[in-house]
């Protein structure tokens, strides 16, 4: 199981994770976010070795801020967590990895992803709150059993190191990684790097080591 480590927008602390080897790191690019990244600079991101990959987070912006974000971060995925169409998704899948993120509150929020399934490289399922990400809160992970898309997907929402074992106890064969955000965190966007550290220590002895990304 790979781990994404999402909303860092501190350099000195991305330092301090990066130490740490998670398979994705995620910056959000969306002002409406306590964790905007917009004013990081963009060499604070050369603490991550190649085995991190570095995922930019937009919010139904434009393709042309999405582009130079990409090209000023060097980033190898995009994540889409707004009202993004299938086209959109569609227009950066060349040139980009793509995660289009859907909100999950039922069984029927699944549905919504099946217009993307040939557009994206992956879903990433997500509490679904007026916020845009970073809430805290958890959904019924039990509602994963469900799912009937073949585009695997990243787990997120409210997930602690404690919350492992009941995602190992789900069997969930399609799922490419767990997501953490605000429950790793001593305040948005600052990572409290023991508790990260679990988490990884947590999914690595309880999943096994990821196959390289």
């Amino acid at each position: 199981m790979k781990i994404k480590v999402c909303g860092m927008m501190d350099s000195v602390n991305i330092a301090e994770v990066a130490q740490l080897q998670p398979d994705y790191m995620g910056f959000i690019f969306y002002e409406g976010s306590p964790r905007f990244a917009g004013n990081l600079p963009p060499e604070a991101l050369d603490a991550l070795s190649a085995a991190t990959l570095r995922v930019g987070v937009f919010v139904n912006a434009a393709r042309e801020y999405i582009a130079a974000q990409a090209a000023r971060y060097r980033l190898d995925l995009l994540q889409l967590h707004g009202d993004e169409t299938p086209a959109h998704c569609a227009w950066f899948k060349s040139a980009y990895g793509v995660i289009k993120a859907f909100g999950v509150q039922s069984a029927a929020d699944f549905a919504a992803a099946q217009r993307y399934e040939k557009v994206c490289d992956y879903f990433l399922f997500d509490t679904k709150t007026t916020l845009r990400g970073g809430s805290g809160l958890q959904f019924d992970h039990r509602l994963l059993a469900t799912y009937r898309g073949q585009t695997p997907f990243f787990l997120s929402g409210g997930i602690a190191p404690e919350d492992i074992p009941a995602i190992a106890n789900l069997h969930l064969p399609r799922c490419e990684a767990i997501d953490v955000n605000s429950r790793v965190e001593r305040s948005p966007g600052l990572k409290n790097a023991a508790a990260v550290e679990k988490l990884i220590t947590a999914a690595r002895m309880t999943f096994g080591a990821p196959t390289p990304c």
